[in-house]
Formats: structure tokens, sequence, C-alpha cells
């Protein structure tokens, strides 16, 4: 530790006695690099509490710590350029990079580590518990910052969180959640706001920070403009017509077209991104488990897939392949006769009470329209009407946080590259209910989850069969939702784009600073 800190302060001093020199600038693409999404941009702004869609702008923003590596499946630097953990997992020391600034000016060093990490600690919002385990955070030099924990995590991979795990200037203003409030950005990332029309289908704009510590040597983007499109057809016309950069998601048919389009590239790869149908436990018809249970069995699973056309693939329990906590041999399917014996059994289904279910789901989500359709006209035989919203992002979730629907369709993403978020946040106990759009009660459940994020680092066999039993009993036991499928992550691209590469664990991130622009 010692020998740490004299290099930390040695760095600095020589720093201090010679002047950097001006970072080179490459030629600049004269076009903006335009990503076209289907729904709202940003829902929240303040980087403690950020847990949605802004996601996408946001890692081109603000930086974490470490950056998790879909090849190697580990963390790797970032604004920390080395860590190490103490034999028990319950220290952890974190070297940063030097020479890195906030786009409002001041250095980021340890002290702004501390600081924002506390602040998002003390928020305890959105992805935030996912420093539950820190007990206090020590500056041990301008460059080195040690985190106690009270329990063992892998905290290298919890610093390489798409939410909660990002390092800001605290300092940016007086009053820190008015100027967030206000569209502005205390970030050290490559880019930096500089325009959001909320609301509007031109909502965000990106420039380049000039003092981005990677500097500019190569040819890049200086601007990146973030488009709300809830029409995929058109999303589709506008990147035909050079008017879009990037499209992160088309139907089967449009994404077919794009891989035969010359000028376009496309990308299909497997991703975490898992669909959910979260089921109103609390109140209303779907408040009986047998309700729940029928939903469940008459969804048509296999149809789907097919329908879909290779976008998607069979979901076999909670937690999506290639995480801790995947349960192989668990793809669910239909079962129309036992969705009529428990409607039956409820007093509903064919010669019984009519019944009437209101579902919400994301306007312009070309596969939640599939599957909305085909669950309507099963459950049309089943006696069951289903009413149908497609609805923007953040009025959808608004809706959901008043307990407004009897199923919630979402899509849903790890926090960081491990399986415990898809419980944690989803299916734990949570007044408000956040993210808890099932409304889910269960103390048994809430005690098996707690013990996971430990035995993740000490015993992962052990930390497997909590994960099993923690599915058991949300899809069975409680029948609290219904996972349709897993996304391919299919994305479509000016063909002149170079350096694009998609990460998993930043579902629809572009990272544009990686980009070499077309043209």
């Amino acid at each position: 530790m010692g020998r740490r800190l004299v290099a930390a302060v040695a760095l600095l001093a020589l720093a201090a006695c010679s002047t950097p020199p001006e970072p080179q600038r490459a030629p600049a693409g004269e076009s903006p690099f335009v990503y076209v999404k289907n729904t709202d941009i940003v829902t929240e702004w303040d980087p403690s509490r950020s847990y949605s869609n802004e996601i996408i702008a946001f890692q081109n923003v603000y930086e974490t710590l470490t950056l998790w590596n879909p090849v190697t499946k580990k963390s790797a630097p970032r604004l920390a350029t080395s860590w190490r953990s103490s034999a028990d997992g319950r220290t952890w020391t974190f070297t940063l990079r030097s020479g890195v600034t906030f786009h409002t000016g001041r250095p980021l060093d340890a002290e702004a580590v501390k600081a924002s990490i506390e602040r998002t600690m003390k928020a305890g919002a959105g992805a935030s518990y996912i420093w539950d385990a820190v007990s206090s955070i020590r500056v041990e030099g301008p460059l080195t910052v040690t985190f106690a924990l009270k329990y063992p995590v892998p905290l290298d991979l919890v610093a390489s969180a798409g939410y909660a795990a990002y390092i800001y200037d605290t300092k940016a203003a007086p009053d820190l959640n008015a100027f967030f409030r206000q569209g502005r950005d205390a970030g050290s990332g490559p880019y930096t706001v500089t325009k959001w029309n909320k609301g509007k289908e031109d909502e965000l704009t990106l420039s380049a920070y000039d003092g981005y510590w990677g500097g500019w040597r190569r040819p890049h983007y200086n601007t990146i403009k973030y488009k709300a499109v809830p029409d995929t057809e058109r999303a589709y016309r506008m990147l035909q017509d050079g008017e879009a950069s990037f499209v992160d998601r088309l139907d089967p048919k449009l994404f077919a077209r794009a891989s035969a389009a010359p000028g376009l590239r496309t990308s299909d790869r497997p991703s975490f991104t898992t669909a959910m149908m979260l089921f109103n436990t609390a109140a209303g018809p779907m408040k009986d488990i047998r309700v729940r249970k029928a939903v469940q069995k008459a969804i048509d699973y296999r149809g789907l897939i097919k329908a879909l056309k290779g976008s998607v693939m069979p979901a076999s329990g909670i937690v999506p392949e290639g995480l801790l906590g995947h349960v192989p041999g668990r793809e669910p399917k239909q079962d129309l006769a036992a969705a009529t014996r428990l409607l039956q059994q409820a007093g509903y289904g064919p010669g019984g009470r009519p019944l009437r279910l209101r579902l919400t789901y994301g306007e312009g989500e070309a596969d939640e329209q599939v599957l909305v359709r085909r669950l309507r006209a099963t459950l049309r035989t089943l006696n069951v009407t289903l009413e149908a919203r497609g609805m923007h992002w953040n009025e959808q979730w608004e809706l959901g946080k008043k307990r407004g629907q009897d199923i919630f369709v979402m899509y849903w993403w790890p926090d960081y590259a491990d399986g415990y978020s898809y419980f944690g946040q989803v299916f734990h106990s949570a007044n408000p209910p956040v993210m808890n759009l099932s409304y889910l009660n269960d103390r048994t459940l809430d005690a098996l989850l707690g013990t996971l994020p430990e035995l993740t680092v000490t015993d992962k066999p052990a930390a497997q069969r909590g994960y099993e039993q923690a599915t058991r009993r949300v899809l069975d036991l409680r029948a609290a939702a219904a996972l349709p499928w897993v996304v391919k992550a299919r994305r479509a691209y000016l063909g002149g784009i170079q350096g694009y590469d998609d990460n998993p664990a930043y579902p629809d991130v572009v990272f544009v600073y990686d980009l070499r622009p077309s043209g």
C-alpha cells in the first residue's frame, strides 16, 4: 500500500513539473452519428438515479471504474487502470488513470470517486443497491481509493455496471439536483451534452469533449444525435436515406431487408436482454394465482419464436445463458388444456364469467406487438378479453408504479454482468415498487436473494443452486411472471462505419468514441 501511495504522489509531482502536450485532433466526421431508437431517450438525468433508456447516451457521457469485456468475460480498465482485492474479498483497492478531467474542468481523482459513489449510495435509487456491500471508502492517495466491504462481492464487476457506477463531479453546481434536472451533465466521457429537447423526436445532442483523456488522434464523430422514432418502417427509411446512422431494433422483415441492402451493415448476436411479462400479484383478477398460471400456460412460446423469425431465442428460467444463475432445461411450453382448467377453477374460462385483463407494452416495439396480437387471439378462445395499450416508456413506467395494469410487458437486462439484478430489482419486495412491477412481496424469496451476492464470490455452486431455487419460486410457486423470449441483438447501420462491436452488458449502447465514421 505504501509503495502505491508513493508512486501516485511521484506521478502527480512529475505531471506538475511538465506541461502535457495538447492532444492532436484527427479529422472529425462532418456528419453526426445519428442513433434512432423507438422510445424516449432520457428518463432521469441524475447519474446516481439513472435506471432506464438513457444508458445509450450516458455510457458516452459518463465513465465507470471498469468496463465488462464480452470476450474475456472479465472486467477491463476504464477510469481505473488496475485493482486488487484482499484474500477474503472484503477489501478492494483501485488505482485511477491520471490526467482525467470532468467536463466541468475539475480533475477526476480519488476524492471525486469517493464523493460520487457515496452520493449514489445515499440516494438509494435506481441500481444503487450494487454498492450495498460497501461499508466505507478511503482515499489512500490522489489516484488510489480503497473500498471496505461488509461481505465479499466481485467489486471489479460491480464497478462496471451500466447504472449507478458512474463517476461524476459532485461539485458541478451548488444545487446538483437542479443542475441535472436542467439536462446538464458532470461526466468525464468522450462526449458532453449540448442540447436536450424533452419529448421531441430530435431529443438529445452530444458533442465531443476536447479535454477527453483518450485524445482525438484518429477520425471520429464530433456530434451524436439521439432521435426517438416509434415507427420502425420510418426508422428504416431514415437509415436507407442516410438520415440515420444506426437503428437498434428492427422487426424480422426489415432486418432481412437491411441484411441484403447495399450500403448497410447488420449485427446479429445473442444478448442478455429478456422479454418479461410481469403479472399483478397484488390487485385485480391476477391476484388469483390460478389466473396467473393460466396466462403463463396460454402463451404460445414456440409459436412466438417461430413468428419472430430469428430475432429472438427461447428463454430458459429467468437469467439468460452466459450468466451465473441461468437454468437450462426450463423452456416454457404452451398448455391450453391446463390454462382452461385453471381459469374454470377461478370461475372464468369457457362457460364461466368473462374476464378482462389490461396489458401495457412499449409503443413501437414490433416484437411485443406480435406477442400482444397472438396472446389476444389465444385468450379470446378462453373467454378472456385482453385490452392492450402501447405506451411511451416513461408513461408506461409511471402507470406501472401505480399498479395500473394486470400485465406489464418490458425488456430487462442486467445492471452488471451477473444474474442478481434479474431478481434483486424485479422480484425483491419494494415499496415503492420501482421495477418490481409484479408487486411481489415474498419474504422467503427476499431472504434467499440476500445470500446470493456473497455466495457469488465465496461459493459459486451454492450461488447457482440459490438462483435455481429463486427461479422456481418466482415462476412456479408464485407465478409472478412469464418470460416469452431472450432478444437477439439485431442492429442495422451505415456500411461505412467501422469499429462497432456489441457488448451485451450494455444493451443497445454504441460506444461512439470507438467508431470510425463513414464517408
